[in-house]
């Protein structure tokens, strides 16, 4: 049986000085377009390793420490608390109702073509930040990316 998943996450959005933002598509859900989230492996796991593992995990980006990306990935020190789908609640322990997402952001030098993982996402976009803000699925997604001038360079 695989473990349950752990109800702290994070959210990545991954942009450019321009403020163009890469957004994923589902595997698992039609039209469902994000930005790079996932849980920690771990409750101990620190919040930047988690944000550096799911970027690379989902998109091929190497922004952990070490990378030349490492110093562009920027906790913006905010968290959404939301109800999960019930579509998903099966992947979390019996009772758990509520995420705790907090917000990252990664600024690329330009559009990069990701390398998806198939199992995860099936396609990606960049978009101009307020149209990607549009085409999110998730309101706190949508949410984040509408902040994204507060914390671009």
């Amino acid at each position: 049986m695989r473990p349950y998943k752990i109800p702290e996450s994070v959210l990545v959005v991954i942009h450019t000085p321009a403020l163009d933002v890469l957004l994923i598509q589902r595997a698992d859900a039609d039209n469902f377009w994000q930005s790079v989230t996932g849980s920690k492996d771990r409750a101990e796991e620190p919040l930047a390793l988690t944000a550096s593992r799911e970027v690379a995990e989902e998109t091929g980006i190497e922004c952990g420490e070490g990378s030349a990306l490492a110093s562009r990935l920027v906790d913006w020190q905010l968290r959404n608390v939301y109800e999960i789908y019930p579509r998903w609640r099966a992947r979390y322990a019996p009772g758990v109702t509520h995420n705790t997402e907090h917000l990252f952001g990664l600024c690329v030098p330009q559009r990069i073509e990701p390398r998806l993982s198939p199992h995860e996402h099936t396609a990606w976009q960049w978009l101009p930040y307020r149209q990607a803000a549009d085409a999110c699925f998730s309101p706190s997604n949508a949410e984040a990316i509408l902040l994204l001038p507060q914390f671009a360079e």
